[in-house]
């Protein structure tokens, strides 16, 4: 069995070697158990400081930042420990919400695989070497005026960031910024400047709009401002309220949160999605009318399409997605104005270069040509993400001095001559915007475990004069008055500062646009939903996380449609050599339904080779076919090899049980004789309403949960065997062309079939109606497990949860026991918290008032789909949910009179479309 310090331990390790291992860790880890507060004032949330009692939780306003942008989020610190991520209710695009990458940033802060110290070469070094080395430097910058000085960023929207480039360009002239983001959108500004003439930035108004058009556009996913989307669109559609208030079509490649929740939804290639735009939008009226659609169902598509787009004027929204081409999506902005779609444009929030491609290209150049002396790398993997053409884990050999600032000892430390740990964004000072120019300021919570510094530090050393305090530099950005700033730090945002809408002149629709012929098969690159661009790799609760669309783990897989998967003689796990212009790379196949023929999806993030000990050689890296050539052409070679995928649901049928109920009109549900005894609950009697109208499948509640309740991953071999630990997973059917979501939790039955097997009353009711399980009573028999119909109780059949590792113990949360081998556990309500709100309420001599109470799962959800509270207040949301026509029981015929219920899934298909 695979050994790491978030895998369970071997039972059967010598005592010798697992007493060094633990000494090993001990010595490495221990400045992480001594670290401090930082050493500036920070101010929580809300509460102010006088007021923090020992013991109790302490929530910051901070700002988790993930490709440039900032999402607002409150972090729980217990007696200094950062453990949890929540949305922050006041942040303008949040709202309260967070997705999985927030949530789980809290593993990776305390990630003992996180660099630990200042490397030149494969040597130890110190921070004062690497000082001295890059002052010996400024003396000939200060002649040539930095000729030789290059430095490469990712997405920076850190105002102070930008200014302290600007700064230094203005004294050293001949600097030169470049910007590298794999999952940069190049094509974004390349958009508007055909439309507009200038570069912008689009804000869609999804709680405007009535008629949505997506093209290969993942507005719940990927896109910049997700969570916001998804909450504006799913809205209406709450308690099945309002089906008919929108409706969305999705024309995409591959299968996306946005696409399985479309209302009408068609799977195709990019060249086919270009080419029905350019006719859609000629029927609209904007750009030459190329004819029709060859293919039947796509025009037929179309045409219905084009008429619910019209019947919506003035409230109907087009979007292009990455895949599609910039005159593509400038013909999108043009045909929405025409509509008078609720589209607005600001001024880009990104700081740094715009064109992400041409901009390591001709950093490329230069370090060919030996133009480059000194290369600084903030928080950047170009040896690992960089275009394969461009070969620039060799190019950084021919820097004299090439330096590597990144929270992990990656591909690009390992190729430069230096490598410098980063502080986390939970432990440095910094500032950052959001995708609507909200800005936050970014403080840490904890001073940084490893002795890592912030870009804005590493910067600062070039200049002599200034200070090189991470503080100082944000707070002289911001200025004004110590009130104000204390009030953006207690608040997560900086009041006033959301970019404001400007005018824009009619878009100048493209001219003619040739579609050119698609290869027989072409290679479609995406970042993977768990582990992103590669940049969560060693996440070991990301890895774990069945992917929403595909419920594989801990793998990534060449995505194929059914039709292509027969035409090559591929099935599942079958090895193949996939080739793009000369380089190949062997890949497992996942067959897909949904997944546009002709068009093989290669996710990104994976095949690392300097991760750490969980993302290291874990699936095939897709980046070493990744050229400046956008939708290669592809061939495809059977090996004959197999590899195992561990897909975590086997079954998306719903054989007829129908376990999510679809448009099904209300009835009374009779009461059913039952032999349990009926209880009475005369103070709270907790319950849960799920509402399947809202959700997205994002998963998002699954790591909210992991997080908070300390439970531990299993690795790839346990997930194998069935034994994964998550409390509350999200059941994935398809129905027809409609794929549907469940998130499942225990059902805390009224009538609970585990309680009356448990030899030791382990599991049993309590006094407000929830299905506890008593820890220190479990013998581990799993009669409970076996007699639950729902399946949602956990067996820790190894010892799971690590106990070893300092930074892993300083990440649990101190409310809530840790498990051990051979007890089972589950789904609680979020006791802990029902505990900590009913403390608060008897100290102020009242009832938890309704939403004072909120579960992890409920609290992560972006749609709000999730609504927890208290049975006996009749006033409360979830009592109003329970009493909608929709509301049913998972099993009903079971009897078991869950406390978990669901509102059914009511749709609003295109009649034109049935």
């Amino acid at each position: 069995m695979k050994t790491h310090p978030v895998f369970p331990i071997a039972q059967d390790e010598p005592a010798r070697r697992r007493f060094l291992k633990l000494m090993a860790a001990s010595a490495a880890l221990a400045g992480a158990g001594c670290s401090g507060p930082p050493g500036e004032t920070i101010v929580p949330y809300v509460t102010m400081p006088e007021q923090g009692v020992p013991g109790l939780p302490m929530f910051y306003a901070t700002a988790f930042v993930r490709n440039g942008l900032a999402h607002g989020v409150l972090v729980e610190s217990n007696m200094g420990r950062p453990t949890k991520v929540e949305g922050n209710p006041d942040h303008p695009v949040s709202a309260g919400a967070t997705d999985v990458f927030a949530q789980a940033s809290i593993l990776q802060l305390w990630d003992p695989d996180r660099s630990q110290a200042v490397f030149r070469g494969e040597e130890m070094a110190t921070w004062g070497a690497f000082e001295a080395a890059l002052q010996a430097r400024r003396p000939r910058f200060e002649r040539d005026g930095g000729a030789g000085l290059r430095i490469l960023t990712g997405t920076v929207t850190s105002p102070t960031l930008a200014a302290q480039i600007a700064a230094l360009r203005q004294r050293l002239p001949n600097v030169r910024w470049h910007a590298w983001d794999p999952l940069h959108d190049d094509g974004a500004a390349h958009a508007a400047q055909l439309a507009f003439g200038r570069p912008l930035d689009p804000l869609y108004r999804l709680d405007e709009a009535r008629v949505v058009l997506a093209l290969d556009a993942d507005l719940f996913g990927t896109l910049p401002g997700s969570l916001a989307h998804a909450r504006a669109f799913t809205a209406p559609r709450r308690l099945g309220d309002a089906p008919d208030a929108n409706r969305l079509y999705v024309l995409e490649t591959t299968p996306t949160l946005t696409g399985a929740y479309a209302d009408a939804r068609l799977a195709r290639g990019p060249h086919e999605i270009e080419a029905a735009l350019m006719r859609i939008a000629a029927r609209l009226g904007v750009g030459a009318d190329p004819g029709r659609a060859a293919d039947a169902t796509l025009d037929r598509w179309e045409a219905a399409v084009v008429k619910a787009l019209d019947g919506a004027r003035g409230a109907a929204l087009v979007v292009a997605g990455p895949n599609v081409s910039p005159a593509g999506r400038a013909l999108a902005h043009a045909l929405t104005q025409r509509l008078n779609g609720p589209l607005a444009f600001i001024e880009p929030v990104e700081r740094s270069p715009l064109d992400h491609g041409a901009s390591i290209a001709a950093l490329a150049d230069d370090l060919r040509a030996g133009r480059v002396d000194t290369l600084l790398m903030l928080d950047a993997n170009p040896a690992y993400d960089a275009p394969a053409d461009l070969d620039f884990a060799a190019l950084l050999q021919r820097v004299p001095l090439a330096a590597h600032l990144g929270l992990y000892r990656d591909e690009t430390a390992r190729a430069a001559g230096w490598h410098l740990p980063m502080a986390h964004c939970y432990e440095a000072w910094s500032d950052a915007r959001a995708h609507d120019g909200t800005a936050s300021i970014v403080q840490p919570l904890i001073a940084p475990l490893y002795g890592g510094r912030s870009a804005h530090e590493i910067l600062a050393l070039l200049d002599g004069a200034g200070t090189r305090n991470g503080h100082a530099l944000v707070r002289a950005t911001w200025g004004g008055e110590d009130a104000a700033w204390r009030d953006s730090l207690r608040r997560g945002s900086v009041a006033g500062s959301a970019a404001h809408p400007v005018a824009v002149p009619g878009a100048r629709p493209p001219g003619p646009m040739p579609v050119p012929a698609a290869p027989p098969l072409v290679a479609l690159f995406a970042p993977d939903p768990a582990v992103d661009g590669g940049a969560f790799a060693n996440n070991a609760w990301l890895q774990e996380l069945p992917r929403p669309l595909t419920s594989l783990t801990w793998d990534n897989a060449a995505l194929i449609g059914p039709a292509t998967a027969q035409r090559l003689g591929l099935a599942d796990g079958a090895v193949a050599r996939l080739r793009v212009e000369g380089r190949t790379v062997d890949a497992p196949v996942l067959v897909v339904a949904g997944q546009a023929e002709g068009v093989v999806t290669l996710p990104l993030g994976y095949g690392r080779r300097a991760a750490g000990g969980v993302g290291e050689g874990v699936g095939f890296d897709a980046y070493r076919l990744r050229t400046r050539v956008a939708l290669p052409a592809l061939t495809v070679e059977r090996t004959g090899r197999t590899h195992a995928l561990v897909v975590r649901q086997k079954e998306v049928d719903m054989q007829g049980r129908d376990p999510v109920h679809i448009r099904e009109l209300a009835r009374e549900r009779p009461q059913q004789a039952s032999m349990y005894p009926e209880r009475e609950y005369k103070d709270y009697k907790w319950g849960m309403a799920i509402d399947l109208n809202a959700c997205i499948g994002c998963a998002a509640c699954t790591i909210a949960c992991q997080a908070e309740n300390n439970i531990p991953v299993v690795g790839k071999e346990e997930v194998a065997r069935g034994r994964s630990m998550h409390w509350i997973r999200v059941d994935r059917y398809v129905a027809g062309p409609r794929t549907l979501f469940q998130p499942v939790p225990c059902m805390h039955c009224e009538h609970a079939p585990c309680e009356e097997v448990c030899p030791v009353g382990a599991t049993m009711h309590d006094s407000e109606g929830l299905n506890v399980q008593v820890y220190n009573r479990c013998i581990g028999t799993r009669f409970c497990s076996n007699n639950c119909p729902y399946k949602v109780r956990r067996f820790n059949f190894l010892q799971y949860a690590n106990q070893q590792v300092e930074s892993l113990k300083a990440l649990q949360n101190p409310e809530v026991t840790v498990r051990r081998r051979g007890v089972m556990e589950k789904c609680s309500y979020c006791l802990q918290r029902i505990t900590r709100a009913r403390i608060e309420a008897e100290k102020a001599g009242r009832r938890i008032r309704d939403g004072e109470m909120v579960t992890a799962c409920q609290a992560v959800c972006p749609t709000r789909a999730i609504r927890f509270g208290d049975l006996n207040d009749p006033a409360s949301d979830v009592v109003a949910a329970k009493a909608s026509p929709l509301d049913y029981h998972l099993l009903e015929e079971l009897n078991t009179r869950p406390r978990t219920s669901y509102l059914r899934r009511v749709l609003n298909p295109d009649p034109e479309l049935e």
